[in-house]
């Protein structure tokens, strides 16, 4: 991983963490209002959803991620979403191991997919992008498949329509109250994640 080993060097003196987070939190999505209702944004939602159970404000912009930390159920966390585009968002994920000097098997990614109907999540402790961009990224950037991720699902296109274009496309209003009870499932599936581990979770949530 020489692109996270160089980073870690940069921050070495630079390290204002007193109390190390048992977990890195990143959710992936673009940046700009003119974004941010769009299924590709679903992970910022989460940690949207997260932060304000928790008051966990993510308060520190870096030039890759606004970041916040906090506790969840006990448990010192750290918050992000990355100010790269989705495309991109192994920048991100490269800066905030570094900064905590973590390893990726402590940073859990959530986004959405497109292969999972609206409304279910499934968190599995690695594997491959499965088409995601943005895991794609972060995949490349760490140069591992193991770390953790919670997959929000958003439904497929319709035969025929263009991918890019439904991704970037809003959730109907009629599908919201699914959505929004699948960003509340994640956040619970967080605090178990931490509390009671992978495992269990997976067998809780998925």
């Amino acid at each position: 991983m020489p692109i996270l080993n160089a980073a870690r060097k940069l921050l070495k003196r630079s390290n204002r963490v007193s109390v190390p987070p048992k977990l890195v939190i990143v959710g992936l999505g673009n940046p700009g209002e003119e974004y941010a209702s769009s299924r590709h944004n679903v992970g910022f939602w989460c940690i949207d959803r997260i932060s304000g159970e928790h008051s966990i404000s993510l308060s520190r912009r870096n030039r890759s991620a606004l970041l916040g930390e906090g506790v969840i159920e006990g448990n010192p966390v750290a918050l992000a979403k990355p100010r790269t585009f989705v495309n991109r968002s192994g920048e991100a994920a490269t800066y905030l191991l570094a900064r905590f000097r973590m390893s990726p098997g402590e940073l859990l990614v959530i986004y959405d997919d497109i292969t999972l109907p609206l409304g279910k999540i499934r968190l599995r402790p690695g594997g491959s992008a499965g088409g995601h961009n943005g895991v794609k990224s972060i995949t490349q950037a760490l140069g591992t498949q193991d770390f953790p991720r919670l997959r929000v699902g958003v439904g497929a296109p319709p035969p025929g329509s263009d991918q890019i274009g439904y991704v970037l496309g809003s959730i109907p209003d009629d599908d919201m109250e699914t959505a929004n009870a699948a960003v509340d499932r994640v956040a619970q599936a967080v605090a178990s994640v931490l509390t009671e581990g992978i495992d269990t979770t997976m067998n809780r949530f998925n």
